[in-house]
């Protein structure tokens, strides 16, 4: 009997109902282990067999047919065979019993005596009747009936065994339907067909009970699986579990296959003939195979619903799990942006400053929009969730609403900070306003002419403009204290508090100043002359001595008394004067400390917009199909080390520069401590004609466009890739500024220090530009030590062979050469332009001859002309006569050599006196003519009469020039030398960086060559011998103003020189335009210097003096190798 399947507790909890098989279905499989497989060969004997057929009562047959080895067969055998039989019908059809046929009529009473005692001692089953055909022979039908009657008693047997002659008597105890065609019945009944359904539907029914108990231990197993708290483990588990259900349904479907192809089997003798009536055992089998696959379908169909809620359950959980995730990943960028926004407390320093902040919050709130967004789809994922029944509704519908909430709180304060920011800036704007009204007032009362005010129509017309300036005050002017704590409480920090509460100040000192004038100015526009009434002198009047008399002795009295006063007046004015003046500086000061750093923040944008905009782009893979071939993998050649500037400047140099807000005057210190810094565009600026040329040839190309495009930019990448050069030349402009506004401040000397320094990394950078253009020199040109000058000239040789001096054919047609002169050799190249646009112009110089140092001397001056000096060598064999721009130039190269020969001498004597102690040069006496130096030649005789004598090096001459009124204190070459660098309206001499320009000169006063020395700073008995007096004169070049108050000029315009002022500044009239300023005397000296009406401004051609003329320009410039800021 098959046992019903009992449910356990955890199918319950699955849900999943296993369907049982019934006990009478499966042959009793479990307390049976007989079935047709195992004992297949025994029933293949056919010694007993089911026919199917039954009896009136629907008892079974089993059918013994004619079997004459029958008594072989073991006891073994028979049982199992009997048993088997016995356990297949119904088991209401076995409850009545069984009909047993034994047909013996071919064999013997011997036989069917051991039939009946096997079946009496044996049979397993219920019997109801006992039917033997005897046998058929004469003596052994009389024998069965003799010997039956006596040994009926020995087979013990409860029911009838009735003994027939013929097949006849058969038929009248059982219906001829229900026996086969060997007892003279109708039923057809094939053994092998018997055996293969019988093997079938027991196999079949075992595959059905094994995928019964595998689906109900798999359901067992899903239900008490824990889920998982981790994605990963969730979609292994739910792949896993997945893997299996298929594994199950393959089982299934084989299983109901076969159940299938065994129906189709037993059905298929009606299939063949409609007509056929089927037996009892075969409509038995065909009811067993339709309920095992009515079973398996239910089991199919209820493990199906079971692991559908399974399969919703882990994507339910991986679902939670992805939410999970995600929610704190998105929870910790909220608290992130919380944090950050958090340091957006600062309300600022100035407009600028906090515009800056601003615009960082701005573009943070751009970022945080995407982190924003996220959160919110992230809380309506949970709805869907929630909506969609999920079983952990409770663990998200908090999250959900947590995500809400902060998501609602950053766009807050987000919003709260913004308006925060907006009131900072308005209040930033009024304090910039105030400050700038105030500046521009102790500007008004500082510009105003004291002589002037001394006269009544001065003073009415000073009068009426400080009416007018405090008129138009507006909005300019700040309210009282209280309004701004009660209308700014919320933005107000201690900082901002105090810089309120400085500008008011400083408005209240301001308006105390105003006040003061005004006083002042309506006492001398009130004041009136007495008039003069002529009185007849009396003529003791002539005779009395003035000391006696008392009207005289009061009215010296009142004159004295007036006097006094109007000393004490002066002096009041005086001091006024001096504090405003000072106030006024401070001012100006403060412009360009705010020129500064507005200029560098704007900068610092610029650079990381490039960065971002291009530099970025070149590796997005979106934007690689728009990147030309020539442009791939050369962002470090387009861009050069823009990345390490950007971060120099933004981590360090602005937020530095920014400490010096409140004192610009020490700002030069910044500029000191990271002058090592700044070299990084050295690196830059030598890239520059690499990135233009790459620049040039990809320029039109989709990338550069759509960035652009993107960027919202008016100009290309080459204008933000010019940035940084423009930047490193516009220090040294605003540093000369500050420095202006700076004399006799604590910090005036780091700031002149940091312009030589400034100056000093331009001029080293430009100087690398043009070394790295010199073609055809086969040596290592940093073997010949630091570059001190180069620049262009015209050059004349001539060599001496034997006693006739040869000059070259091209006499009187000079070279043009363009002089290196490092430490160790002085190089002539030849300067050659090239073909193309932009840097592919760039010149080039190719080498042509080179001169060691330690083997030339100099001349300083040839042929009577003040801007040519020979440079010799070889005994003047070789003779080579160089014509500078201008007198300035030829003075400089030649005091720069000097020291180059200096130095080697004096190298070479102690190298002398460490060999020989003993050994003293001695040096002739320095001629009166005009001297040379070359350091290795003291000991040749001198040369003819009216050639050149040697001097000694070492003696002051060597040191100067010809003319003997120069003293070491004025030497360029003196290391006491203070200099004092004169204004330049273009510095560097340019306007611009042309398309052509490549490198930089430190000087802008002279581009056609440069110096490791400023060539143009004066010296004192310079300046004091070009004297400028009051008069008109006609302007011979055109000069920009360097500040507000200076005059700008045009060549050709005529001036008049008003007054001189204090730090060597003339007050200007321009008479061409009517406008008035301040320039210094120096660059009035270059400006007039031809003019007729200019007294002394040259000094004396013949003196050979070696005085440095100030003029600012000179006529050769290198357009193509000059930055201009």
């Amino acid at each position: 009997m098959v046992r019903k399947t009992k449910r356990s507790a955890s199918q319950w909890d699955c849900g999943m109902q296993m369907v049982p098989l019934k006990p009478y279905e499966i042959m009793q499989l479990d307390s049976s282990p007989l079935c047709a497989a195992d004992i297949t060969p025994d029933l293949k004997k056919q010694f007993a067999f089911l026919s199917g057929g039954r009896g009136d009562n629907g008892s079974p047959i089993i059918v013994f047919p004619e079997f004459p080895a029958f008594g072989e067969i073991t006891d073994r055998e028979f049982q199992n065979v009997l048993t088997y039989l016995t356990s297949v019908p119904s088991l209401s059809s076995t409850g009545v019993g069984f009909i047993l046929v034994i047909d013996r009529r071919q064999d013997r009473w011997a036989a069917v005596k051991g039939t009946l005692l096997r079946i009496a001692g044996s049979f397993p089953g219920n019997l109801q009747l006992v039917l033997v055909l005897r046998p058929t022979t004469l003596l052994q039908r009389t024998l069965s009936d003799i010997l039956f009657k006596f040994n009926k008693d020995e087979f013990k047997m409860k029911v009838p065994v009735i003994m027939l002659s013929s097949i006849t008597e058969l038929h009248s105890y059982i219906d001829r339907t229900q026996l086969t065609q060997e007892l003279g019945g109708t039923q057809e009944y094939c053994h092998e067909k018997w055996i293969s359904h019988r093997t079938a539907i027991e196999g079949f029914a075992l595959m059905v009970k094994k995928t019964a108990q595998t689906l109900q231990s798999f359901g067992t197993e899903l239900a008490e699986t824990e889920l998982p708290n981790e994605i990963q483990a969730t979609t292994i588990l739910l792949s896993s579990h997945t893997n299996k259900k298929d594994k199950m349904k393959e089982d299934l479907l084989l299983a109901l296959g076969q159940g299938s192809r065994l129906l189709e089997s037993i059905n298929e003798p009606v299939t063949r003939d409609p007509d056929h009536n089927m037996n009892q055992d075969e409509m038995e089998n065909l009811a067993t195979v339709q309920r095992l696959l009515s079973q398996l379908d239910e089991t199919e169909r209820a493990f199906d619903e079971f692991w559908v809620r399974h399969q919703s359950k882990l994507e339910q959980c991986l679902q939670l799990r992805h939410f999970e995730h995600n929610y704190r990943e998105v929870r910790a960028l909220l608290d992130q942006v919380s944090e950050k926004l958090a340091t957006f407390s600062e309300v600022g320093i100035s407009p600028a400053h906090a515009d800056h902040i601003f615009c960082e919050l701005t573009s943070y709130e751009e970022r945080v929009c995407e982190v924003l967004d996220r959160a919110l789809a992230l809380s309506r994922e949970g709805d869907e969730l929630i909506q969609n029944s999920h079983y952990a509704e409770d663990s998200i519908q908090p999250k959900c609403i947590e995500l809400r909430t902060t998501s609602n709180n950053v766009s807050g304060n987000f919003s709260t900070r913004k308006d925060h920011l907006l009131k900072a800036m308005e209040l930033h704007h009024c304090l910039e306003m105030a400050s700038k009204w105030v500046d521009d007032g102790i500007y008004l009362l500082a510009s105003q002419p004291v002589d002037k005010c001394q006269s009544h129509e001065g003073a009415e017309l000073a009068l009426q403009e400080l009416e007018r300036y405090l008129d138009n005050a507006g909005q300019n002017q700040l309210t009282e204290l209280s309004i701004i704590w009660k209308e700014y409480e919320t933005v107000l920090n201690q900082q901002l508090r105090d810089q309120v509460e400085k500008v008011f100040q400083k408005q209240v000192s301001m308006q105390e100043m105003f006040d003061k004038r005004r006083v002042s100015l309506k006492k001398l526009a009130a004041k009136q002359t007495r008039p003069v009434q002529p009185v007849a002198p009396r003529p003791e009047a002539f005779i009395k001595s003035p000391l006696s008399s008392p009207a005289h002795r009061a009215l010296q009295e009142k004159n004295c008394s007036e006097t006094d006063s109007g000393n004490n007046c002066v002096k009041t004015n005086r001091h006024a004067s001096l504090t405003e003046e000072e106030e006024n500086l401070a001012v100006l000061r403060r412009h360009v400390m705010n020129e500064l750093l507005e200029t560098e923040r704007a900068y610092v944008e610029e650079l990381l917009c490039v960065l971002q905009g291009y530099a970025s782009e070149m590796d997005n893979p979106a934007m690689c199909h728009l990147i030309p071939a020539p442009l791939q993998n050369k962002k470090d050649v387009l861009f050069g080390n823009m990345l390490e500037i950007y971060h120099f400047h933004k981590r360090t140099f602005l937020r530095e520069l920014e400490q010096y807000t409140d004192c610009p005057e020490l700002v030069g210190r910044c500029f000191l401590e990271r002058m090592t810094d700044l070299q990084i565009y050295e690196k830059y600026c030598h890239n520059k004609p690499r990135s233009e040329s790459l620049w040039r040839q990809c320029s039109d190309c989709a990338f550069f466009q759509e960035c652009q495009k993107k960027l919202e930019h008016k100009l290309g990448l080459d204008s933000y890739l010019l940035k940084p050069v423009q930047r490193i030349t516009k220090y040294q402009l605003l540093l000369k500024e500050m420095l202006k506004y700076s004399k006799g401040c604590e910090g005036a000397d780091d700031l002149q220090e940091a312009l030589t320094s400034i100056l000093g990394i331009l001029k080293a950078v430009n100087d690398s530009m043009h070394l790295i253009a010199i073609t055809g020199y086969e040596g290592n040109l940093s073997e010949l030590g630091k570059l001190l000058m180069q620049g262009s000239f015209s050059v004349w040789t001539e060599h001496k062979k034997g006693h006739a001096k040869v000059k070259d054919l091209a006499r009187f047609k000079p070279m043009q050469r363009h002089l290196f002169l490092h430490e160790k050799a002085l190089l002539f190249c030849k300067r050659r332009e090239e073909n193309g646009e932009g840097y592919e112009k760039a010149p080039s110089y190719s080498f042509k001859q080179s001169l060691s140092m330690n083997a030339v001397g100099i001349t300083e001056n040839a042929k009577g002309d003040n801007k040519k000096f020979e440079i010799w060598c070889n005994s003047r064999e070789e003779v080579y006569i160089v014509q500078a721009p201008s007198a300035e130039v030829k003075t400089t190269w030649v005091n720069e050599i000097r020291k180059v020969l200096t130095t080697q001498l004096e190298a070479c004597r102690e190298a002398s006196q460490q060999r020989a102690p003993d050994q003293v040069f001695q040096f002739p006496p320095a001629s009166s003519g005009t001297p040379s130096i070359s350091p290795f030649k003291s000991a040749q005789k001198g040369f003819k009469k009216g050639e050149e004598k040697r001097a000694d090096p070492c003696s002051p001459d060597a040191h100067s020039s010809s003319s003997p009124k120069q003293t070491g204190k004025g030497s360029p070459t003196s290391p006491d030398h203070k200099t004092k660098r004169q204004s330049d309206p273009t510095p560097f001499g340019f306007k611009g960086w042309n398309k052509a320009s490549l490198s930089m000169d430190a000087s802008e006063e002279h581009d056609g060559y440069s110096s490791a020395e400023d060539p143009l700073n004066s010296d004192p008995e310079d300046d004091n011998s070009k004297k400028l007096s009051a008069g008109k004169y006609t302007v011979m070049a055109d000069y920009e103003r360097g500040g507000p108050q200076e005059l700008s000029v045009k060549s050709g315009d005529m001036v008049q020189l008003v007054r001189e002022g204090d730090d060597r500044q003339w007050f200007v009239r321009n008479l061409s335009t009517s406008k008035e300023g301040w320039i210094t005397a120096a660059s009035l000296i270059t400006l007039i210097a031809k003019s007729k009406s200019c007294q002394s401004l040259t000094s004396s051609e013949g003196s050979g003096s070696g005085h440095l003329s100030t003029s600012s320009s000179c006529s050769e410039t290198c357009a193509n190798f000059d930055i201009k800021p």
